[in-house]
């Protein structure tokens, strides 16, 4: 029994020692990273993960990101990426220890890292002891995992306040639950700073080649202030920037009868806030158009979303509302009375594609839009599958046939599989990385502007001081936050000071 107790002891003191000196290496590549930016919220932040990177990128510093999003992926500095591995296909937030670990062979000037974590406690630990952030991103607070952070809005937005830095400086462009994020800031000496979407023009936005908010670039623009990238090369760092898997698009389609048809596939928005933004951006892009018909994918552990996607239906004004998955009566008795006669069952458990789509195109008509909505997992998935098989359509309308006066929508990139498997250079150059020691080259920093945010500073000393909770007020019109009068920024750095080496 001795024996026993013995190797217990034993194995204990191992782990202990082996728990102790995993924790320091990873200290230890956290701190070889000057600056860390932690990207939370409930929508678009693998977008803004993306666009964050881009601008760095653009400003020519050294950065690496990753997103979990649609499809989790590794970015490198040159901007090319590869899936992140998971073994048994199970996502865990200890995976962000390997992805620092790799990270830190580049000796990258930043890190731009997606928050993976939903529970409050794992969203604490996520910033606490696996990314220390220097730099936080709250994007927004909708109505998502409530059953985790809820059951409020309010709940919801001081659970996601859980990833702030303490000591350290916060972006959000949450507006309406502003004076809850500034409270948690507060308590966590946080500098919290309000990206104002109305600074980012609709020139601007059009440089894209794909579908984005002008919240999501507003913060990209901020985090790239902070770290002394000029707007300018920092929006073509984000032009140049890869979209995400899941990114919004729209596909034109030929059905058997002929008939023309604008597909947006808007299943990754699925809070009922976000559904509306994405489809009013394409409708007022031009990018889909009226007739609109909807159609929601319901699933059975979804019941609360499924009735958030009936409610918003009004504000929709469709004339269809197809209604497809299981159990298709939580999203149809949601639908106010006055607009359920425009809803069609199409649902149920295991109905395939060739049953319901014939259905469903029949009631179109000769050029019309459809919506996806809700939950992409069961039918949605079928629905997608059935559609990729049309012939695509190739009578749109030519630029020279388009009025003067209507909006250009943005040109729409190659569709991208999260599921393929990626190509063998990237995977080649992944097993060699792990082999031998990654060629760094360095780029000769170059003498700066001073940034938007300095000059600004400079004009309006003293106005936004830190701790008053003036600066970063939303109803601002400006971008309300400074540097210090050393050009520095008041968020400690990887050597514990205020001053940022770049500086």
């Amino acid at each position: 029994m001795l024996y026993l107790y013995f190797v217990l002891l034993t194995g204990s003191v191992l782990l202990l020692v082996a728990g102790i000196v995993e924790q320091r290496r990873h200290y230890a590549s956290l701190h070889s990273i000057p600056s860390r930016v932690l990207v939370n919220g409930i929508r678009g932040k693998s977008s803004i993960t993306r666009l964050c990177a881009g601008a760095l990128r653009g400003g020519d510093l050294v950065t690496v990101a990753k997103t979990t999003g649609t499809a989790a992926r590794f970015i490198h500095p040159d901007a090319t990426e590869e899936p992140v591995y998971r073994k048994f296909g199970i996502a865990n937030v200890v995976e962000q220890i390997g992805i620092v670990r790799r990270a830190a062979t580049y000796r990258p000037d930043a890190l731009v890292i997606e928050c993976m974590a939903v529970m409050p406690a794992l969203q604490e630990v996520n910033q606490s002891k696996l990314i220390r952030s220097t730099i936080g991103v709250l994007c927004n607070v909708r109505e998502d995992h409530l059953a985790e952070m809820g059951p409020t809005l309010d709940d919801v937005a001081r659970s996601l306040c859980r990833s702030m830095p303490e000591d350290g400086i916060c972006v959000t462009a949450e507006k309406e639950r502003f004076h809850i994020l500034q409270e948690e800031a507060d308590a966590r000496n946080c500098q919290l700073i309000y990206a104002d979407p109305e600074t980012v023009t609709d020139e601007e936005l059009r440089g894209f080649s794909w579908f984005t908010f002008k919240e999501n670039v507003a913060i990209a623009l901020v985090v790239a202030d902070l770290l002394g990238v000029e707007r300018r090369v920092a929006l073509q760092g984000m032009y140049d920037a890869p979209p995400d898997p899941g990114v919004l698009s729209v596909e034109r389609y030929a059905t058997p009868e002929g008939k023309r048809l604008a597909f947006a596939n808007v299943f990754a928005a699925n809070d009922p806030e976000s559904t509306l933004m994405n489809i009013n951006q394409l409708l007022d892009l031009g990018a889909i158009h009226r007739p609109l018909n909807v159609v929601i994918n319901c699933r059975p552990d979804r019941v609360e979303r499924n009735g958030q996607m009936g409610e918003i239906i009004p504000d929709l004004q469709p004339d269809h509302v197809f209604v497809i998955g299981h159990p298709a009566k939580s999203a149809i008795d949601a639908i106010p009375a006055e607009w359920r006669d425009r809803a069609v069952d199409l649902g149920g458990e295991r109905r395939s594609a060739e049953e319901f789509m014939p259905a469903l195109l029949e009631r179109l008509s000769a050029d019309s839009s459809l919506v996806a909505i809700g939950n992409i997992h069961g039918q949605g998935e079928e629905l997608l599958e059935y559609l990729a098989e049309l012939p695509a359509d190739e009578s749109a309308p030519a630029e020279a046939d388009r009025p003067a006066d209507a909006p250009v929508p943005p040109h729409q990139p190659a569709r991208l599989d999260p599921y393929a498997s990626y190509p063998v250079a990237y995977e080649e150059r992944y097993q060699a990385s792990q082999t031998q020691e990654i060629p760094v080259v360095r780029i000769p920093a170059q003498q700066r502007q001073p940034s938007w945010a300095q000059q600004h500073a400079a004009q309006h000393q003293g106005q936004y001081g830190q701790g008053q909770g003036q600066y970063a007020a939303p109803v601002q019109e400006t971008w309300p936050y400074g540097d210090d009068a050393g050009g520095g920024h008041p968020y400690p750095a990887a050597d514990g000071g205020g001053q940022h080496p770049r500086h």
